[in-house]
């Protein structure tokens, strides 16, 4: 979810072939990432070297700005869980480099990515592994001012849709306008990339694509009301795992156990966030202090029940849910060839339900 800004626009523009493939090639990856020690809750360990502290350093990146998607992190930090694991963990933004290319170039042990990118940078032979559903349905959909009427994507015909221009967004409203009988050449579709939603439909546009748990959220606090017609309700292909926790295949041949405590100790942070919403968002905001504390509040009570929702642990993804978005993206050309799932994702690293 983005702070403030359209969320949607926040890094999918980053996720296309060529992003993946030109930012993993580039240099400038491995040296931007020694510039984020010092940013986004950074600062660990009082300045102590691994050896001083007994504890091994990892680098967590997230995809974008904080927010709470990533409370669980935070509050495993924050809670000492980390430190009980043997990790001493910082947690950075990724930069113009993306978080997938961090981590799979070897600059941060850890990140936050979503399931397509992970799947594109698949068939670009990036090494990076999904270990871990921050969420497990789809929160994101199409989002119009209730004044519009616009109630199913049929309703999409002769409207103005604000995005980025990139071939997933247009991929997704043509599978969901079709199959609601709407016609997707009357849409009309305009780029606003990162302006914010709520100027963009008070002057440009009447819909765009938005994370309900944030956006939402704060159109609620605005006592703004919401058409919402969410992704996995339109399509059971569209709702797949966005964010997820990644690593590289290098540190989980090299480091299991590494790999093991993270996602114990980063478990029972999401558990206590999940249990504790109003705690864990002070976590969050002590960390964070730059953003809106009520929209932290209230975004962290509607997520406390969409981390885990109707499975039987925090972090589980079921291979069914990359099957299907895997082959809607080769049906819509999104993928250059088709992603070896086994090899994808794993949910070998968390603790036992």
């Amino acid at each position: 979810m983005g702070e403030r800004k359209l969320e949607t626009a926040r890094t999918r523009g980053k996720r296309t072939k060529r992003a993946v493939r030109s930012a993993v090639r580039s240099a400038a990856v491995l040296i931007a990432v020694l510039l984020l020690a010092a940013g986004c809750g950074g600062e660990k360990g009082g300045g102590q070297t691994p050896e001083q502290t007994g504890l091994r350093d990892i680098t967590v990146v997230l995809e974008w700005t904080p927010n709470t998607n990533h409370t669980g992190i935070y509050a495993a930090r924050a809670l000492g869980y980390f430190e009980e694991a043997g990790l001493d963990v910082s947690i950075v933004l990724p930069g113009d480099a993306g978080s997938t290319q961090l981590v799979a170039a070897g600059s941060a042990q850890f990140g936050v990515s979503t399931q397509e990118s992970v799947m594109m940078a698949r068939t670009q032979e990036v090494p990076v592994v999904s270990v871990a559903a921050i969420l497990q349905h789809n929160t994101s959909g199409f989002a119009a001012p209730a004044e519009r009427g616009i109630r199913s994507p049929k309703d999409f015909e002769g409207k103005t849709y604000g995005g980025w221009g990139d071939p997933l967004e247009r991929a997704i409203l043509e599978t969901v306008m079709s199959k609601a009988g709407g016609d997707p050449s009357k849409l009309r579709m305009v780029n606003i990339g990162t302006s914010d939603y709520f100027t963009a439909v008070s002057r440009d546009i009447d819909f765009a694509w938005i994370f309900y748990g944030w956006t939402g959220i704060e159109a609620e606090l605005r006592n703004m009301p919401l058409d919402m017609i969410y992704l996995k309700d339109m399509a059971p292909e569209l709702d797949w795992y966005t964010p997820v926790l990644i690593t590289s295949e290098k540190l989980i041949a090299e480091q299991p156990e590494t790999v093991k405590a993270f996602l114990a100790a980063v478990s029972r942070g999401y558990e206590y966030a999940i249990n504790h919403p109003e705690e864990a968002a002070d976590l969050l905001l002590e960390a964070e202090p730059d953003l809106d504390a009520e929209l932290v509040r209230n975004s962290q009570k509607w997520l406390a029940d969409q981390y885990r929702a109707d499975a039987p642990r925090w972090g589980e993804q079921k291979r069914e849910v990359w099957d299907s978005f895997g082959s809607w993206l080769m049906d819509n050309g999104l993928l250059e060839r088709e992603v070896d799932i086994d090899r994808a994702f794993t949910n070998d690293f968390l603790p036992k339900g």
